[in-house]
């Protein structure tokens, strides 16, 4: 497996103005007050995705432009920066804006620990693609040291299940052939969970036992494949105990069928080397998000776990040290893990969130 990410650099992205070698450990979790930089990291990452996918210039656009991507825009930071490790490997660039709304990636360099312990700079060929991606994927001699970021940063998985309604792709019939790997709104649930109850039995037992703790009403997934025309699909359609009557996915209430969605993620088989979700308690009753912080530090002992969070009750389940507050101080995000001996007296009397709810955990409800 790919190696996960253990330090993480950016410059001039957003409200970040500056995170310099920030480690990060099997399981991180973000939280901080609104606007404080949560889902600009969060942002961060999914344009370290989109480079590797040769997707960068299409984020930029969707995401308004390089001028809106700059810290507080051209005319005060120049470019952004990024630089990350994955154990003994490294892969670090920069985004320069051009004219209008154009931008050229520049610095593209790699790192082995392993080899020559220095970073190697890539060699451009005068266009504005990524070169780790075409050194990763050439027969190279160098393509030793870029294809194992490539393959962790390819990996990375970022899951956003806050769309549950009856539009969403979730509640939808999807291919029986797109079974391989959840997708990151869960559009193929069906499929998924289908391939892991023919193949995984156990997995899939492990996940029914999640959302049966909170739905104590399901009995088991129906996962019959359908012939609709030319192709076979299947939905995440259900029965309840002591009835065999089929119920559909927009029976589903919105929080039953997002924490389908997150057991299905955090105890799938074979998780992405980094797996990031986005406040995963929204539309959770109490009890499902302690079931919920049960499962995050399970998927934590298997891969690296990155989560943004608002919740006092999700933060409980949690040791405090793996807890990152964010905060806006002068106009930037900061970030900052929190060290047990900093709290010690205060933990005899109060859980984490509640010292978070109070403030005594900076990054609470206040603001700069």
């Amino acid at each position: 497996m790919a190696d996960s990410l253990d330090r993480l650099t950016i410059r001039g992205f957003k409200s970040i103005r500056e995170l310099e070698d920030f480690e990060l450990r099997n399981l991180n979790v973000f939280v901080g007050a609104n606007g404080a930089g949560k889902s600009n990291l969060i942002a961060f990452f999914r344009l370290v995705q989109a480079l590797v996918e040769d997707n960068l210039a299409d984020f930029i656009r969707e995401s308004g432009g390089i001028s809106d991507l700059l810290y507080n825009g051209r005319k005060v930071t120049k470019h952004i920066e990024c630089e990350t490790h994955f154990g003994v490997h490294g892969y670090r660039f920069a985004i320069k804006p051009g004219p209008g709304e154009g931008f050229a990636l520049a610095n593209e360099a790699c790192y082995d620990q392993s080899g020559e312990k220095r970073w190697r700079e890539l060699e451009s060929n005068g266009d504005n693609s990524p070169l780790l991606v075409k050194e990763a994927k050439g027969n190279s001699h160098d393509s030793q040291y870029s294809r194992p970021v490539f393959d962790a940063i390819s990996s990375w998985k970022i899951y956003h299940f806050h769309d549950t309604s009856a539009t969403a792709a979730m509640r939808h019939a999807e291919i029986i052939e797109d079974n391989k790997a959840l997708r990151y709104d869960a559009a193929n649930i069906g499929p998924f969970l289908l391939r892991l109850r023919q193949d995984e039995q156990a997995c899939y037992d492990d996940i029914l036992n999640a959302c049966r703790l909170v739905a104590p009403f399901l009995d088991d997934f129906l996962l019959e494949p359908q012939q609709l025309g030319p192709k076979t699909k299947v939905s995440l359609s259900w029965k309840t105990k002591g009835s065999d009557y089929p119920m559909q996915p927009y029976h589903l209430s919105d929080g039953n069928i997002r924490f389908i969605c997150l057991a299905t993620a955090l105890l799938q088989p074979n998780p992405p080397t980094t797996m990031i979700i986005d406040e995963p308690e929204l539309g959770l009753h109490p009890e499902a998000i302690r079931i919920l912080g049960e499962l995050i530090l399970d998927a934590a002992s298997r891969t690296q776990v990155i989560v943004a969070t608002q919740s006092p009750l999700l933060l409980d389940q949690f040791a405090i040290e793996n807890i990152v507050t964010v905060n806006r101080r002068d106009g930037q995000s900061t970030f900052e893990r929190l060290q047990r001996s900093d709290y010690s007296e205060w933990l005899e009397s109060y859980s984490v969130g509640e010292l978070w709810a109070k403030n005594v955990i900076h990054g609470g409800t206040t603001h700069e």
